[in-house]
Formats: C-alpha cells, structure tokens, sequence
C-alpha cells in the first residue's frame, strides 16, 4: 500500500479542488452500524425488514412502530467523528476540499468540522413538523415517547430519505457540480450499489479516482487508485 499512499499523497498535495464522496463505511469506524455487512441492520431479526419499516408508506401505517426502531437503531447521538471526518474537515479548512457528498444522515462530517456537506439521503438532525414546519431536533426525537407531535399537533418526521421517496433535486444539483468540477474525487466506504446516488461519481471527468472500500464496487474498474484498508487508516497516513 505504500506506493498507493505515495500516490495519493501526490495528488492531494497538487490539490485544491478535491470532492469526497462517501457511504456507511466512513460511519462504522465511530460505531455507527451499516445495513449490508454481516453485523448490520439487514442481518438482525425484526418483525419487518428494515427497508420496509424505513420506507414512506410504512412511517404513515405503523408510525409507531417506525419510530421504535428508528429512535434505537437510527440514532446513535453520542457517537464522535473518527480519523476520516477529521481529515476531511481538515482539508476542507486548508482549502483543498470543496465539498463532501455523503449517504449518511448521522451529520458526523458537520461535527467534525466540515461545512460545505450534500447529504443526499438527508440527516436525523433535521425533523419536522408536517402542518406547520417548525424544526425539532434529534434529542426531541430520542426523548420523545410514541409518535412525535408538534405544539401544533402537527405529526413531526425526520428529514431523511425514506425508501419510496426522491432524493431532494437541489442536493443532488450540488453534489453533480462539486463532482464533475473535482480533480481529484476520493469515494470511500460505500458499496456503489444504491441508486440514484451511487451513480453521480457517472459526472466525474477527471483522472484521480480513488475508492477505498473493503470490498469490490461496480466502479473498481474506472478507478485510478483503489485501497482495501479502512477509510480512516488510509487518511490518516495522509
């Protein structure tokens, strides 16, 4: 791996227009759980798969039970920022990172520091209120008991992509220019499986891609650099 760090080291140090894009497997490394891997969510027993209890029509049929499942697997609150977020705000305050496109709604990258962030399937920090709009917090939510309701009496949902729905088109608007501006567009921790956002790393023109992920990707073969390791201890050697 060392030549491949060399590399990279090479062409982060050359830039100033690098664009992360990320999944789950920037989060598991604080502790935060996947869906796909042997110890994630869709190998756990429930009385639903979890992509059903997740998903639009299910949060207006059983919102009770949506919100069970989503107050104990969903937020994980007192996790911290690991070595990957760190680096990211890092290069993002030494102005060479322009953006962070994520599939993870834990805001882990904002914690760590990092303000220009698309995430595409939304985040648990952000919940609202369906009559009247006023914003509640994720601690409402986790403190909260049964279906949560505004002063207005309005039904409160958290401002995440549930499966049914479309992704918002302005963060996506975002996320393509950031990646098809990039020179240098680092993907990590994320299977590039789930559509629509696996395919936005489609806009990037340029010729430093590098993934990093544990396991082959559809895309392995466009890639330019491609690490095995986890995210956190390749970026960390940078």
């Amino acid at each position: 791996m060392i030549s491949e760090i060399e590399t990279l080291k090479t062409w982060i140090t050359g830039s100033d227009n690098i664009v992360f894009f990320g999944g789950a497997g920037v989060s598991t490394e604080s502790g935060v759980p996947d869906f796909r891997s042997v110890d994630g969510l869709y190998h756990q027993k429930f009385d639903y798969p979890p992509e059903t209890i997740l998903s639009h029509s299910f949060f207006y049929q059983h919102t009770e039970y949506f919100y069970n499942f989503y107050r104990e697997k969903m937020l994980p609150l007192e996790v911290e920022p690991n070595a990957a977020h760190k680096k990211l705000a890092q290069w993002e305050q030494e102005g060479k990172l322009k953006a962070v496109v994520t599939q993870n709604i834990d805001g882990l990258h904002q914690k760590a520091g990092s303000s220009c962030v698309y995430e595409l399937h939304g985040s648990v920090h952000r919940n609202y209120c369906q009559r009247c709009g006023k914003f509640y917090s994720a601690e409402y939510i986790r403190d909260s008991e049964g279906n949560p309701h505004c002063d207005c009496g309005g039904l409160i949902k958290p401002d995440v992509v549930l499966y049914e729905e479309g992704l918002d088109e302005a963060c996506i608007d975002g996320a393509v220019k950031a990646i098809a501006a990039a020179d240098v567009l680092i993907v990590g921790g994320t299977s590039l499986t789930v559509y629509p956002a696996a395919g936005l790393i489609r806009y990037y023109r340029g010729n430093k891609l590098v993934l990093i992920n544990r396991d082959e990707t559809p895309y392995d073969s466009y890639a330019d650099l491609i690490f095995r390791d986890p995210i956190g201890e390749v970026l960390s050697q940078l």
